[in-house]
Formats: structure tokens, sequence, C-alpha cells
């Protein structure tokens, strides 16, 4: 027997057999105990019953081609519908994507084996193992030109706001095709949640606006108003009594984006503050190579980046997201009521004036 206090004392691994009617979240409280299983256990433990609190601010990014695989339908619309997710950053690429959904178009099981020159003549693409006509891409080009043409992106915007005025667009169209629940663009306009794009050059989005800037067209992003905005939206959470959750799917760009955000407020804005209480990341990156990608919470602490009073509320599942985000979302909707939605979209300039009123008195 261990002794009283020994690290032997935790539970026992002793998991009874797994039956065919057990729930997500059954199955991961009783049978994921050990190696990255057990840190997803622990993810979605850290997300249900801390960072879905009321008074949590969930701020998600997102990398890889996460909406190619449907999980913006499967995962990220219920998520949004439930008030578990309050703000996004995301690759341009999974919105361009998540695009097709909505406006009627379709993507398809593939083979990754298949011979790439063969589908180049058939004019397939393929994402490793999606398929989807040449077409897709040429019609999803299309609905975006002939968007910024319209009168109201004649100027200059922060991308969230062209998210918003995008998934209104996208929101008509499926409703005009009777097409349900199958764009995040168009869910997060209806719920108010801002998306963010870290780099919006670098995708068929922002290779869209840049060709209508070539025909005169006057839209450009405010990268900084991004940049100022997403910082807000944390300091509106932490000065009001409440907490910031960030929850990371991959890395790259939107994981540093939704991260930097407390070092503006500290390193560049000189306001006093501790870093996010909260960080959940699903990653497939090490650490040791020095990207940012797989770089740990105790290493963003350094930064200011996370509390480092909140250490012991951080987890990081190495696991492929397509796996990690149906189960966190299984589990998250079987075990916490829908939350309020903040409709952080909508309060956008009073939390900006706020931090601009701060940082004035700060400096």
């Amino acid at each position: 027997m261990a002794r009283k206090g020994s690290r032997l004392g935790r539970p026992a691994i002793e998991p009874g057999p797994i039956r065919g009617k057990m729930t997500v979240d059954r199955l991961v409280d009783e049978t994921f105990l050990a190696y990255n299983a057990a840190r997803l256990r622990e993810g979605c433990r850290l997300l249900v019953e801390r960072m879905l609190k009321e008074d949590v601010t969930v701020g998600l990014s997102l990398s890889g081609a996460l909406t190619p695989a449907g999980l913006g339908m499967a995962a990220l619309i219920p998520l949004i519908q439930a008030g578990f997710v309050d703000w996004i950053v995301s690759t341009g690429a999974n919105l361009y994507h998540d695009t097709h959904f909505g406006i009627g178009l379709s993507m398809h099981r593939g083979d990754h084996t298949a011979d790439d020159v063969v589908l180049h003549r058939q004019g397939i693409v393929r994402i490793y193992d999606i398929f989807f006509h040449y077409s897709v891409l040429l019609d999803t080009d299309r609905f975006f030109r002939e968007m910024i043409r319209g009168a109201e992106f004649q100027r200059e915007m922060g991308t969230a706001e062209f998210h918003h005025l995008a998934g209104k667009y996208i929101d008509a169209t499926q409703r005009k095709l009777g097409i349900k629940e199958r764009s995040l663009l168009a869910a997060a306009y209806r719920y108010g949640v801002p998306i963010y794009t870290s780099a919006p050059g670098d995708s068929s989005i922002g290779m869209n606006v840049a060709g209508c800037a070539l025909e005169g067209n006057l839209l450009r992003f405010d990268v900084a108003r991004d940049v100022n905005e997403t910082a807000a939206l944390v300091y509106g959470a932490k000065s009001s009594g409440g907490k910031s959750a960030v929850w990371i799917l991959g890395g790259g760009s939107p994981k540093n984006f939704v991260l930097q955000t407390e070092p503006q407020i500290q390193e560049v804005l000189g306001i006093k503050e501790k870093g996010h209480d909260y960080f959940l990341q699903v990653t497939d990156a090490r650490a040791d190579t020095g990207g940012l990608s797989g770089a740990t919470p105790s290493e963003a602490v350094s930064w200011g980046k996370v509390d480092p009073d909140r250490l012991p509320d951080t987890v990081v599942c190495y696991l492929d997201s397509t796996v990690a985000l149906p189960i966190l979302t299984a589990y998250a909707l079987a075990k916490r009521k829908p939350r309020r939605h903040k409709r952080l979209y909508d309060r956008r300039d009073a939390l900006l004036a706020r931090l601009q009123k701060r940082m004035k008195i700060a400096r």
C-alpha cells in the first residue's frame, strides 16, 4: 500500500471495460488515464470546470485545415451556439473554405494516396484526403469579389468587421438556398462572435481583396485595429473582474495573435496585468525546435502571456486537432449548460475606448 501523502496515493489505474453504449464524456473520464489521452482528459476538465464559467472570456485560435474536414459544422458552430466561444483568431484559409459550404458548394472524402497528376488533369484539388473540384475555388472567388465590390466595403476596416459583413452575406445566401448551420462565418455573425485573421493577405480571401485593389477597390485591412481590438477584448474581461482563457487548436500565427494580447497590454501599452488565466492547447508540434507552435505555457509565462500564478490551469495535448476537437466539443456539451452570449462584436468600440483611456492613465 502507498504511504499517505506519497505520489502513489493517487487513484489506481483500473478502468472498467468499455461498453458499446458509453457516452463520450464517460469514455474520457473513465478510460483516458495515461499519456496524451490523460492530457486530453485534463483538457476536457479544464474546459468545463474552469474555462466555461460565466465570468470567463474564451478566445479560440484555429490553424490547420479544420473547416474543410467539416469541423466548422460539426464542432465550431455548436460551440458558438452554446456560448462556449467568445472570440476567434483563424487562418484566412479556414474561413475561405468555410465559405464553400455556406454558398452551397461541396467538398468530398478522398484518398491521400491518389495520383495528383491525374487529379490535376481531372480538375480536382486535394487537401490530403479531401477532394473538391477546381470550380469550387472559382465560384468562391467570384462570391468574394462581388461582395467586396459593394459600397459598404469601400473603406478601411479591421478583419473582425470584414468577417462580420461576410458572415451576413453568407447567412443570407444560406437562407436563400435553404441551407442551415453550415458556415462558421454565418454563425459568428448571428451570435456576435468577432473573428480575426492574423495574416489577412495569406489566404484566397486576401488574394481576392488584392485583386480587387488592382481595379481601384478601396477596401484595406486595418491590422493595427486588430491588434488593439483583441487586446481590448482581453483587458475588458480582466478589468471587469472576470478571467481570460485561450483555447488553441494547432499553432502558427493565430496562436501568437491570441496570446500576444497580454504583451500588448503590458509591454506596449504599459498597463499593469498578469497574463491569461487559462491555457488549453492541442498541438502536434514539439517544443524543442524553438517554434511558437510547440511553445509551452510555462515559456509563455516568461513573455507575460500567461499568469504565472495560473500555471496549474494550463494543459497541452499533443494530438491531432481533428481528433481532439470533436471529443472536447462533445464533452463540453455533455457537461455544461449553454452560457449567455457575450456578443463581443457589438462591444468592440466601447472596449477599445476603455483600453485607450487606461493606456493614457498608465503612461
